[in-house]
């Protein structure tokens, strides 16, 4: 699977929106940044699918453009005039080649979820690995309205505890006589803002969870 960010070359506000190219091309969020469409063209012709992590204006303002220009199914967890499927919290979908578990993780959001699958989390903007107040291991705002420190805590929680641990492979890898037959469990984290991260992503998660419960103001004029 061929994961490709198609708003890194924006130079205007946006969240992070991530192209999966696989047996079902993904959009996870469609971002804020007019020249999307012509940047998912430049990797494909079809998108089969959006999936939204929340709805606010720098992960959705694109997403008429991207439907008229690709026609695709729109995932997403609350009401939208484009939404055509609607997931909630322990559902699947597919991005990509891989299926993705839909953990609800409010807080940032009341829409918000994330998306985890046994090698990669699309967390949203629940958890960050580095953006303007950390280098690793961040966790979305909470100090607009309605928005709340103590949800996002629970969430993060939450997330950690669906995130899968590593250990055997899959029996169809064992079947094929895989030499690796253990997992290291989740690798690869594209979250909402910041950058895209490899590597030990529980740390990460679990880092952005002690910095949560401190609650200290994220930003300085909180």
């Amino acid at each position: 699977m061929d994961i490709h960010h198609v708003t890194e070359p924006a130079e205007t506000f946006t969240c992070n929106a991530f192209l999966a190219v696989g047996a079902e091309t993904t959009l996870v969020d469609a971002g804020a940044w007019d020249g999307i469409v012509d940047e998912i063209r430049a990797h494909t012709d079809e998108v089969d699918t959006v999936v939204m992590t929340h709805q606010h204006g720098d992960h959705v303002a694109q997403l008429e453009a991207v439907c008229e220009a690709f026609d695709p199914d729109v995932y997403a967890y609350a009401e939208h005039p484009l939404r055509t499927h609607a997931i909630d919290d322990g559902d699947t979908v597919t991005i990509g080649d891989e299926t993705f578990e839909v953990v609800y993780t409010p807080g940032h959001a009341d829409d918000h979820v994330s998306f985890v699958s046994q090698t990669s989390l699309f967390s949203g903007d629940v958890v960050v690995h580095d953006d303007g107040a950390f280098d690793y291991g961040s966790f979305g705002r909470t100090d607009m309205a309605g928005q709340s420190r103590e949800r996002l805590i629970e969430s993060i929680e939450d997330l950690l505890e669906r995130l899968p641990d590593g250990g055997r492979a899959s029996d169809a890898s064992a079947a094929s006589g895989d030499e690796q037959s253990e997992s290291a469990g989740v690798e690869h984290m594209y979250a909402g803002h910041g950058g895209v991260f490899h590597g030990d992503v529980r740390d990460v998660v679990e880092t952005a969870l002690e910095r949560a419960e401190k609650r200290e103001p994220k930003y300085p004029d909180e």
